[in-house]
């Protein structure tokens, strides 16, 4: 009777571990992916691109809702944890948090990881007439020249400062930072020689660096990327520790059961894994990544490690 109890625990046991790793009938109702973007953003495009298979794949509607800003993101990390909530947002997320104080969530502890989705690589984007056709001659200029050239950003909680600045301190020149309303005025402004480098997406540099409106010098990324595979890496260029990418990935609010977040990861892999949605999504210039919840986490976390690195070496605080 003893060994039978015993066999019978085990049993019990076995099946409430498969019933942990198996979310029952999830998703039971709507789900909404909010992002914290207008439509039209690459967010946005990466969203609807996920809802439209997700659908299909679960037999639910999926829908995407434009909250853009700060409230975007408030309003998931309030929402119920139970996976019916989830948030596609891009890095902008680890660095608002820095520059920041007054954020109504903690960008880390008040989210969970569920997959990254994609990156963007950066162009460092010069104009046409500069005399620095690559970064060690860009570099070189910039050392004869301390203070007198600049960089133009979309301001301090954006991807193109962050990289910029970390190109600078990485590369131990002076240039002077100059921030601008958004990506159309600084790459205006490094047309016009007003400012000497912008950080400017590689779906958005193409374009511009084919019609010789301004030089792509580098991209930001490990890798070349196949937008732009004539343009080499900034690490191949004499920086060989320098890396910054713009990451866009899925989160939920902290509390969602690991299942539901393993399941929704898995989903999503499986979708991004699909020929013609990688075609579709490398032709808007990006290149698809993708991970687990907890991988993810850890690169949330370093993310926002790095960000605050950047700032303080910058002698930027939170405001």
């Amino acid at each position: 009777m003893w060994v039978r109890g015993l066999v019978l625990a085990a049993a019990l046991a076995a099946a409430a571990g498969n019933a942990d790793a198996q979310p029952a009938s999830y998703p039971t109702q709507m789900v909404r992916i909010v992002v914290p973007f207008s439509a039209g953003s690459i967010t946005d495009g990466l969203a609807r691109v996920l809802a439209d298979k997700l659908a299909e794949r679960w037999q639910q509607q999926v829908i995407v809702e434009n909250r853009p800003g700060i409230a975007g993101t408030a309003y998931v990390a309030k929402a119920a944890p139970d996976g019916h909530t989830l948030m596609l947002t891009s890095n902008g997320h680890t660095i608002g948090a820095v520059v920041n104080k007054n954020l109504p969530y903690d960008p880390a502890k008040d989210f969970a990881g569920v997959t990254e989705v994609a990156e963007v690589p950066q162009a460092l984007i010069v104009p046409p007439d500069l005399p620095a056709k690559n970064v060690t001659e860009f570099i070189a200029l910039a050392r004869k020249s301390p203070g007198k050239m600049n960089f133009s950003s979309a301001g301090l909680a954006s991807t193109s400062y962050l990289g910029a600045e970390l190109f600078k301190q990485t590369a131990k020149i002076d240039i002077v930072h100059i921030p601008n309303k958004g990506a159309p005025e600084a790459v205006t402004s490094v047309m016009r020689n007003d400012s000497q480098l912008f950080y400017l997406g590689v779906n958005l540099a193409v374009e511009l660096n084919q019609s010789g409106k301004v030089r792509a010098i580098a991209v930001s990324t490990a890798k070349r990327s196949p937008a732009l595979p004539d343009v080499p890496t900034v690490a191949e260029s004499g920086l060989p520790d320098y890396k910054y990418e713009a990451w866009f990935a899925v989160m939920a609010p902290a509390g969602t059961p690991k299942p539901i977040l393993n399941k929704v990861s898995e989903d999503i892999v499986g979708i991004l894994r699909n020929p013609d949605v990688a075609e579709k999504l490398t032709r808007q210039g990006v290149e698809i990544v993708y991970s687990t919840p907890d991988k993810f986490d850890a690169v949330l976390k370093a993310d926002v490690e790095r960000n605050s690195a950047i700032l303080r070496a910058a002698g930027v605080g939170a405001q």
